[in-house]
């Protein structure tokens, strides 16, 4: 009687969305974004609504290969649209890449989207207070030129593998956010129209947006009247935040919500279980990613400064049972950040199986010794006890966390769960490096991402630098850096394959985080629902909004 119940509910929600003259689409996702602005916090909710609203210039498609969004042509060394250039002060080569605005590329409220645009959100980037996250890509853009409205040329200090994607070069209308910024930059991060005045049309550049919303619960996107390309189906989208996942399968279930969104969704365990009850309903898709589930260690501890510990850590814990208890072994234990899909991943590191003999041998070492109730306790008699944090109602990640405290209580150290909402531990605590101890969460990257952002040293978060970058532990080694400045600039695969090698054996003897697994994400979606193409890594699944289709 109740799977028939839900049946109904199910058929009804499919003739909602395929009769009358409104066709709307609502989706949940586990987490609501800290902000709208596209250039400052890095948080996968609001990459999500920003696949649908705000078009990149470049960015890597759901085949991984690089292609222009808002740009005409890519710009590449063969076509000539890039050249390399001698750079001053540098024995690297600069590089000159010539982009063309798509000529109809409107903003929502029907103003053109020009190089005026660009050179203001250059403008921003490069101001050391405005908060940007990736500022470094802003720094080393050396000039623009304008040639006219449409036409600009952008001057690289380094011709780097990646020369010409600038996914991150996030453009802002200057006729809205121009007056805004220039009043007080140092403020401008909380003043922002995108978080005061999101609906106003003019902020968005996508087939959708924004025209209502209620902070923590939902985001209305409607269609951009502006908008120049393929025209999407659907007259308005819901993206309702439900971040209890249990509860995010009972509004789907019971019509409230059409479709759940992968990286923002089911964990893959729920969704094998969920596909067993209701794969006739629903598709359930899941593609492996680079999605690395890992703990950002705060290095101005000292307990986790001492790297024997951080290696104790790893060892105490057994993430092969972790997979095969929790997600059926399909989510594979990583060794370091690079994903085995990326062709630089190497697994010849250093690696931690589990082993609670050789975590006692490190922690004794390290002075730690095993007190009467348990836990140890140094010299000074000082516990050895940590925080660990993630996203509140999110089960998977708690029952890891659970997983976590019970297996590490076995090796003597003490660990308090304390959550946070995801748009609270991402848009201040992680961002502000306010965590003490641990922070589980995931990044998401593109193919062959360089870890510039998370890993080198002058990319960790200040209130001097507007707490831009996103090297949250505090990690500084001079060889990473090192390491990372020459992958950059090193076109050469395969002495780029090398220079990679060294820097997964650094990351996994130095455990500037704790990998733990890689993720295959789970999206579901209606049977009548087609034309979805989950991407797989950074770029969200929205990006392609505009070839979803309803099946009559």
């Amino acid at each position: 009687m109740l799977k028939s119940l839900f049946a109904g509910l199910i058929m009804a929600a499919a003739a909602h969305a395929t009769a009358g003259q409104a066709r709307d689409l609502t989706i949940g996702i586990t987490q609501y974004p800290a902000t709208l602005h596209p250039n400052i916090e890095s948080m996968a909710a609001k990459s999500y609504i920003h696949g649908m609203t705000l078009r990149p210039f470049t960015a890597f498609d759901a085949q991984w290969e690089l292609r222009c969004y808002l740009c005409v042509t890519l710009p590449t060394l063969e076509n000539g649209l890039a050249v390399r250039e001698d750079a001053a002060d540098s024995d690297v080569d600069g590089v000159a890449l010539t982009f063309e605005i798509h000529p109809d590329a409107t903003w929502g409220d029907g103003t053109p989207v020009t190089t005026a645009d660009v050179m203001f959100t250059w403008e921003v980037g490069r101001h050391p207070l405005s908060g940007v996250s990736n500022a470094e890509l802003y720094r080393r853009i050396l000039e623009i030129d304008v040639i006219d409205d449409k036409n600009f040329v952008m001057h690289n200090e380094k011709l780097d593998f990646t020369y010409n994607a600038i996914n991150d070069f996030r453009l802002l209308p200057a006729h809205l956010e121009r007056e805004v910024f220039e009043q007080e930059p140092e403020t401008y991060r909380n003043r922002t129209k995108y978080d005061t005045d999101p609906t106003n049309p003019g902020l968005w550049l996508g087939p959708y947006a924004v025209t209502d919303l209620v902070q923590g619960s939902h985001i209305v996107l409607g269609r951009n009247a502006y908008w120049y390309g393929d025209q999407p189906v659907f007259d308005q989208l819901v993206v309702r935040a439900i971040e209890n996942t249990a509860a995010l399968e009972a509004n789907l279930l019971s019509g409230e919500i059409d479709m759940i969104e992968g990286v923002l969704g089911l964990t893959l365990d729920q969704a094998l279980a969920f596909e067993q009850r209701h794969g006739d309903q629903f598709t359930v898709f899941t593609k492996p990613g680079l999605i690395y589930e890992h703990i950002d260690v705060m290095l101005d501890n000292p307990i986790l400064d001492d790297k024997p510990v951080r290696q104790a850590l790893m060892y105490s814990i057994n993430r092969q049972s972790l997979s095969d208890q929790l997600f059926a072994g399909q989510q594979p234990v990583a060794h370091t950040s690079v994903h085995p899909l990326d062709w630089v991943y190497s697994d010849n590191v250093r690696q931690y199986p589990y082993d609670l003999d050789e975590a006692n041998r490190l922690l004794d070492e390290a002075g730690w010794a095993m007190g009467a109730d348990g836990v140890r306790v140094n010299a000074a008699g000082e516990r050895l006890q940590l925080t660990i944090m993630t996203t509140a109602g999110n089960r998977t990640r708690e029952l890891v966390q659970q997983f976590l405290q019970s297996q590490w209580q076995l090796a003597g150290v003490a660990v308090d769960i304390v959550n946070q909402p995801a748009r609270v531990l991402f848009g201040e605590t992680i961002r502000q490096r306010q965590f003490t101890g641990l922070a589980m969460f995931a990044w998401i990257s593109s193919p062959e991402n360089v870890p510039y952002s998370t890993l080198h040293s002058e990319s960790i978060p200040t209130a001097e630098n507007g707490w831009s970058g996103q090297n949250y532990t505090g990690y500084v080694n001079a060889r990473m850096d090192a390491l990372i400045d020459a992958i950059e600039v090193e076109l050469d695969r395969e002495q780029r394959a090398v220079l990679w090698q060294e820097l997964q054996e650094i990351y996994a003897e130095e455990l500037p985080a704790l990998p733990l697994y890689f993720r295959s994400d789970a999206h579901v979606w209606p049977k009548w629902l087609q034309g979805i193409e989950p991407t797989g890594h950074l770029a969200p699944t929205t990006l392609h909004v505009e070839n979803w289709q309803i099946s009559e």
